[in-house]
């Protein structure tokens, strides 16, 4: 009898005979009804546990005898018009999918590198809290527009499911958003601090192993939140056809101890989140003494878009720990109040989007900060040394820059003959101007002087050509003895360039007394 009343079963109203009945003005077989256990439902259904079918208004099927339906309609179907739910759902749905947009502008300009990679700060940080941004939007149009159909379902089945199930699924995705936010602002303070000076912050100190198992426990949270909520039997949620069922099947699905451990789990990332921020502010942010001062101190230094998106986080958790244990605010109810879960779970999550994409376009490119702090850095030191540079426009090609078309392509025309357009032409330019002329070829007109050649030893006019071309060959060695031309042979102590002629005036042989002589 229970079970019954559970599901509010009714009586088969009577018709012609003992084994006919009458529903919607259609008669059935009441022996076949019995048959495949079919029973007929106070919410204007017939079902038999595994087909439902509508039997109320215009909605009149026929059963024939062997179990089969004729002109059925399911009771899972759109029938409703859209009311609050829908409508909310629609307008936030609107939203996530434009944040889509312009997550992936702030990815492109955020995520490009215009300087070398280093190790110690991976280019891929700073993408992060893009990626997750990408995963909760689309999460959250895949719930809100499922959430259209929960008004327009005759009874509950798949929509609530979804609209349930990546509601609850933009939870880890929120906080991964935001910690990676939080972590990746502290490691660019650093990144800033290392790139003026490279040992101001060391790799081996407290602060640098903090930094380093601070992610490992805080996706240990957010994945001990994930499966805790996500990975369950999700169809319980759709059993709210009768008040028995959403009170007897649904509730204590949707605040059982899973959801409650899952809400708490998500409070302790949170606080993880919290510290992290601290600890970038005591590290990288100068120290002050006095309440006061650090009040003021952590006003001026703290980052509105993350103080921000951490108290909107913190208003989503605890709307999670709220739901958990109090069933009317849970969007797992089909007719709950629309201004809890759209208020307080979409909409905080929502906000904390808009703030990072307009801070995303405030800011700037990292890199490029880098380089102007590079460039800014380096114009202090040339005037510490006195140094000044020359500006932009000064260059050895600054006429090009005023010459008319016809000279330009005057230019082009003669580069190209030459070969190697442009860069050929200012080659020429500049070798012209400099007065690089080639040596070689002005000296083709005469010949060269040997500077090895003995002046005295020249073949004069009066000896005569015969005699001047015998001591010339005397004098130059051939090419059989060009090898030994300049060894000292061991009899004479000479090398074979020495002149052949009188022995007596000969320089005499050269004594070797230690090997700096050879």
């Amino acid at each position: 009898m229970p079970l019954l009343n559970l599901r509010e079963l009714l009586q088969f109203p009577d018709g012609d005979g003992a084994t006919d009945t009458v529903v919607n003005g259609v008669h059935f077989n009441l022996t076949a009804l019995e048959q495949f256990h079919y029973a007929i439902y106070s919410n204007n259904t017939i079902s038999n546990n595994s087909r439902c079918y509508l039997i109320f208004d215009q909605f009149k099927p026929t059963m024939l005898s062997n179990g089969s339906w004729v002109n059925a309609t399911s009771c899972y179907i759109p029938y409703y018009r859209i009311h609050g739910r829908g409508i909310a759902s629609i307008v936030f749905a609107s939203f996530f999918t434009l944040s889509l947009l312009f997550t992936l502008i702030n990815l492109r300009k955020h995520g490009r590198q215009f300087l070398r990679e280093d190790k110690r700060f991976r280019i891929v940080g700073r993408r992060w809290q893009w990626y997750w941004m990408l995963f909760v939007a689309a999460c959250g149009m895949i719930s809100t527009l499922t959430g259209v159909d929960v008004d327009r379902y005759y009874l509950q089945q798949m929509p609530i499911v979804l609209q349930s199930f990546f509601f609850t699924l933009m939870v880890p995705g929120s906080l991964a958003m935001v910690w990676e936010a939080t972590r990746h602002w502290g490691s660019w303070q650093e990144r800033q601090i290392c790139d003026a000076d490279i040992y101001g912050l060391p790799t081996d100190d407290k602060r640098a192993k903090t930094e380093f198992y601070l992610p490992l426990v805080f996706y240990l949270f957010a994945w001990l939140n994930f499966f805790m909520t996500i990975p369950r039997s999700w169809t319980a949620i759709q059993k709210q056809n009768t008040p028995e069922q959403k009170y007897d099947i649904a509730r204590p699905a949707a605040t059982g101890p899973r959801e409650k451990a899952g809400a708490i789990l998500a409070a302790v990332a949170w606080g993880i989140i919290v510290f992290s921020l601290h600890h970038s502010l005591k590290h990288y942010k100068p120290k002050e003494k006095g309440l006061w001062a650090k009040i003021g101190g952590f006003c001026r230094d703290c980052p509105t878009k993350l103080f921000v998106n951490i108290i909107l986080l913190a208003i989503r958790v605890a709307y999670g720990i709220a739901s958990a244990w109090m069933w009317e605010l849970s969007i797992f109810q089909d007719d709950v109040v629309i201004g809890w879960p759209f208020g307080l779970g979409y909409g905080p999550i929502l906000l904390i989007i808009a703030v990072f994409e307009l801070a995303g376009f405030i800011e700037e490119n990292e890199d490029k900060v880098i380089i102007r702090q590079r460039r800014e850095r380096g114009a202090v030191d040339d005037a510490a040394l006195g140094i000044v540079k020359k500006p932009h426009w000064w260059n050895r090609n600054w006429a090009e820059r005023y010459k008319s078309d016809d000279e330009r392509l005057r230019s082009m025309a003669v580069g190209s003959e030459v070969g190697g357009g442009r860069p050929t032409t200012r080659r020429i330019q500049e070798s012209v101007e400099m007065g690089n002329m080639n040596i070689r070829n002005r000296s083709r007109s005469r010949p060269g002087e040997d500077p090895f050649r003995d002046p005295s030893r020249e073949p004069s006019v009066a000896t005569g050509g015969a005699t001047g071309a015998v001591a010339e060959s005397r004098m130059q060695p051939t090419r059989a003895d060009s090898d030994q031309a300049s060894t000292m042979t061991g009899a004479t102590g000479m090398t074979g360039q020495t002149l052949t002629g009188d022995p007596a005036q000969s320089p005499p042989p050269q004594r070797i007394r230690s090997m700096l002589d050879v």
